[in-house]
């Protein structure tokens, strides 16, 4: 399709907006700004829910099974606070990701209005999706469960409920940090607690019963073991992917890079800013309350999916 002396290039040869279905692309990102970031897809939701519940049901051992029956006061005072300390970042990071504008790009800016305000020189190529009915960028996908294009998507995330992209992989290595971290710790406590109620009494290490006891323990065991691999495996993959500027998606589509990458510290700053400090292993840095409750206010849930 030859448009504007340019070459428009979609999968379907889907045909552009009519001039009078107006986009102002200002505007479009004014009204993404303004609104919450939210996919509205069953699945995701079901695991977003599960992630929080088995957070919750590991805090509630370690808590009320392990550490308020020990006799050693600062041994649970010290271990509490850690861990309660590492569930509160590691849900944080959770909802960050999850609320997160992923880096959408605005559905409908596939108009002649736009691509002639872009100055694209004679036969270059521009893609559109056929989809969302968008101009790609470079390194942009199209996810078929949030029904946008995503820039720089890694993958979409059930846990999450999300995309990850440009704007929340951040989070989403937190997330995954922190949840590894806390299975580790976890599994270190159930490691001391059975010791200790094997060398002394049952009935004496637990305000629960013996069976309760064991059963929760048991349960906690596998769920830490569980999280602990799968995080501790996709914390690598993101860190590698980040430090060789390449997302899940180019990776396993073996795409050959058309841009320059960014790589090792390079990528790094440029996924969690700045130079190395404290504020990159914080979920709450840049976060706004009063930004997003006028959010709220203002529009609602982004989507509906």
């Amino acid at each position: 399709m030859q448009s504007s002396g340019h070459r428009f290039r979609d999968i379907e040869h889907h045909p552009l907006l009519a001039e009078n279905d107006s986009y102002d692309s200002s505007s479009s990102e004014a009204d993404m700004a303004d609104r919450v970031w939210f996919i509205r897809d069953g699945c995701g939701m079901v695991c977003a829910v599960m992630t929080w519940f088995l957070v919750v049901y590991a805090d509630f051992v370690v808590t009320f099974v392990m550490l308020l029956p020990s006799k050693d006061f600062w041994y649970s005072v010290i271990n509490g606070v850690l861990f309660n300390c590492l569930a509160v970042l590691a849900l944080s990071s959770h909802l960050r990701t999850m609320l997160t504008d992923p880096g959408a790009v605005p559905k409908g800016n596939a108009t002649k209005e736009y691509m002639e305000s872009l100055q694209l020189k004679p036969g270059e190529v521009i893609y559109k999706c056929p989809k969302c009915c968008s101009i790609k960028p470079e390194r942009a996908h199209h996810c078929s469960i949030c029904k946008r294009c995503i820039r720089k998507m890694d993958h979409h995330c059930p846990w999450v409920n999300n995309c990850v992209g440009e704007k929340n992989q951040r989070f989403f290595v937190l997330f995954t940090m922190y949840i590894a971290l806390i299975s580790a710790h976890a599994l270190i406590l159930c490691g001391f607690q059975f010791f200790s109620c094997v060398r002394g009494q049952w009935t004496e290490c637990s305000d629960f019963s013996p069976p309760v006891t064991v059963i929760l323990m048991v349960f906690l065991c596998l769920e830490g073991f569980l999280f602990l691999t799968f995080t501790a495996v996709m914390f690598g993959t993101q860190i590698h992917s980040i430090c060789n500027d390449e997302t899940e998606i180019e990776r396993l589509k073996s795409e050959k890079p058309t841009w320059e990458r960014r790589l090792r510290w390079e990528g790094m700053k440029s996924v969690f800013g700045g130079q190395p400090s404290v504020l990159w292993i914080n979920p709450f840095a840049g976060f706004r309350i009063r930004q997003l409750l006028l959010r709220a206010k203002k529009g609602g849930p982004e989507f509906s999916v």
